[in-house]
This record gives C-alpha cells, structure tokens and sequence, in this order.
C-alpha cells in the first residue's frame, strides 16, 4: 500500500511554529481512512452497512517537530487482528526523518453492539489478513 501524505497546514501548528502535537491523530486518521480506500473498503462502503470501527486507544511517540508546510508521509500497517479488534501501527516520516510513531487500537461495532468482523464481512477480514 502507497503511503498517505499530509502537508502540514498554517492553522495546525502553535505559536511556536510547530505543529501542535493533537493534530497527528488527525493525521493517523487521514492516513487509516487512505488506506482502507486502497484496499477497497472505505469509510462510505462499511458505514452505509451500519459498521463502525470507534478508537479504543491511541499511543504516539513524538520524535523530531515538524513545521508549516512539511510533507508528513505516514505509513501503516495492521500490527495486531482479532474478529473483534484491529490495530495499526503508523509511522510518519518527513523525508527520512521519522517524526513520529503511533498505534491505534480499534473494535467493530453495529447497532452499538461487537460484531465479529470475520463473520460479518469475511472479504473485508481476508483482506486484513493479506495486508498484515
């Protein structure tokens, strides 16, 4: 899969220039929703039949400041899979500079209740499986 890139926009960074460090669950969602694109599952095709995947935790690792106009490359793969659970695990880059890693836990849920994803979509979960 292609990485996402996101260039760091004005209103994103704090007083100091630098990118306010909020932002970059922002961007591991830009980049999860690019990448569930690219494997021909998006957002519009799960939601429309009633399946949410909500964030259970999110862990970041800032590593080098980025800045106005910098092209964050962020990369992710799925680093744990469950019928219930998915995690992914980011990584940003500015060039080769990495600037940040992260992780972000997820479940799946339909009408406010579990679901088990393998049963519910087994094409969407054999993908997971071949992206790992």
């Amino acid at each position: 899969m292609k990485a996402y890139r996101h260039e760091v926009k004005y209103y994103e960074c704090d007083r100091m220039g630098i990118t306010h460090h909020s932002n970059y669950v922002r961007f591991m969602e830009e980049a999860r929703i690019d990448w569930m694109d690219q494997l021909g599952y998006g957002f519009e095709r799960m939601e429309a039949e009633g399946v949410v995947s909500p964030v259970i935790a999110i862990e970041c690792e800032y590593k080098h400041p980025t800045t106005f106009k910098d092209k964050i490359d962020i990369s992710l793969k799925v680093s744990e899979l469950s019928t219930l659970k998915i995690s992914f695990e980011y990584t940003m880059k500015v060039g080769e500079t990495i600037v940040c890693t992260a992780k972000s836990k997820h479940c799946f849920f339909e009408d406010g209740k579990p679901i088990m994803v393998e049963k519910r979509f087994p094409e969407f979960y054999q993908a997971l499986l071949k992206n790992r």
